[in-house]
C-alpha cells in the first residue's frame, strides 16, 4: 500500500507537469492505473463486488486531486504539498478499503474508524470534483448530469461501506440513483444563482455530507430524530449562509 501510494504520487506530479491538451487525457489514464494500483495493493482480501467497491473511492480521489490540482498555483510549493497529501489520502484509503474487506468476512473492531476516514474523504473527493465540474461554467442541465454521475459515484460505495454485503443490493443502487439525482437538482438549482465557485462547491458538498449521513444512518438501523436533526440543521446552515453571501444585486 506504501509503494503504491508512493508511484501514484509521483504520477500525479508527472501528469501536473505535462502540457494543458493532454492533462486531461492523462488523467483517465492515472485513474485507471489508480483502480489498478490499488486491486493489486488489495488483492488477496477482495472477491466479489469487492473489487469494484474498494479501489472506486481512490480512483475518484486520483480525478478529483489532479483535476483541482488545474486550477491551483502552478508553483514548486504548492506541487509537493499536493503530492504529500494526496500520498497520505491514497494510504488512508486503502488502509480503509483493506478493513472493510477484511470485515465482510469477519468482524472486526477497526471498521468503525476506516468508516470514519472514508465518509471524510468521500466529501473531500465530492469537493474536488464538484468544484472542478462547476468551474468550466457549463450549461445548467450539462451541470446537472455531470454532479448526478459523480455523485451516483460517490454514493455507491459510501453506501456500502454501511453493510459490506458480497453483492449490491437494489435498495443501496436506488439510495445511489435517487441521491445522485437530487444533487444533481441541487446543481441545476445553485447554477442560476450569483454566488462564488468555492461556495457552491461547498453547497454541493454539504448536501452530500447531509443524503450520505442520514442514509448510512439508516442502513445500519441506526436513524434517529436527533439525528436526522443534526444533518439538517448543518445543510439550513450552510444553505442560509449561501443566500446570505449571494451578489444578488448584480
Amino acid at each position: 500500500m506504501v509503494l503504491t501510494a508512493a508511484v501514484l504520487a509521483v504520477l500525479l506530479w508527472a501528469v501536473a507537469a505535462a502540457s494543458l491538451n493532454w492533462r486531461y487525457a492523462l488523467t483517465a489514464v492515472l485513474a485507471l492505473l489508480t483502480w489498478a494500483g490499488v486491486a493489486w495493493s488489495l488483492s488477496d482480501g477482495l472477491s466479489g463486488v469487492e473489487w469494484l467497491m474498494v479501489p472506486l473511492p481512490s480512483a475518484l480521489f486520483t480525478t478529483g486531486v489532479e483535476l483541482f490540482y488545474i486550477l491551483l498555483p502552478q508553483s514548486l510549493v504548492v506541487r509537493l504539498l499536493i503530492m504529500i497529501t494526496f500520498g497520505i489520502g491514497q494510504y488512508a484509503l486503502m488502509l480503509s478499503g483493506n478493513i472493510f474487506s477484511v470485515a465482510a468476512i469477519r468482524t472486526i473492531a477497526l471498521v468503525r474508524a476506516a468508516a470514519a476516514v472514508g465518509f471524510v474523504m468521500n466529501l473531500l473527493t465530492g469537493y474536488f470534483l464538484y468544484n472542478t465540474i462547476l468551474s468550466f461554467r457549463l450549461s445548467f442541465w450539462s451541470v446537472g448530469l455531470w454532479v448526478t454521475l459523480v455523485s451516483f459515484l460517490l454514493l455507491l460505495p459510501g453506501l456500502w461501506s454501511v453493510q459490506l454485503s458480497p453483492r449490491l443490493s437494489r435498495s443501496i443502487v436506488k439510495f445511489a440513483v435517487v441521491l445522485a439525482g437530487l444533487l444533481g437538482f441541487c446543481a441545476v438549482a445553485i447554477s442560476f444563482w450569483p454566488i462564488s465557485l468555492s461556495v457552491s462547491s461547498l453547497f454541493l458538498c454539504t448536501m452530500l455530507y447531509v443524503y450520505l449521513g442520514i442514509s448510512q444512518h439508516h442502513f445500519s438501523q441506526r436513524l434517529f430524530k436527533r439525528t436526522v436533526g443534526e444533518y439538517v440543521t448543518v445543510g439550513a446552515a450552510v444553505l442560509v449562509t449561501m443566500l446570505l453571501t449571494a451578489g444578488w444585486g448584480v
